[in-house]
């Protein structure tokens, strides 16, 4: 039965290390995509090409 056991361990242990391995890649991969979305909205705020900005420019 101890044969048994431990090739019934190994294969639990990959099987979680595969799930770990693969929630994890998805997690970095969200991170990365938030970060990029969050740097465009910056970039568009930083250029200021919105209506009311062009008003306030022409106003002045």
């Amino acid at each position: 039965m101890d044969g048994k056991t431990l090739i019934f361990g190994l294969s639990l242990g990959m099987v979680g290390g595969a799930i770990l391995v693969a929630n994890s890649y998805k997690v970095r991969k969200l991170v990365r995509d938030s970060q990029e979305q969050i740097r465009k909205k910056a970039e568009e705020l930083k250029s200021c090409k919105c209506c009311n900005c062009e008003e306030d420019k022409e106003k002045s």
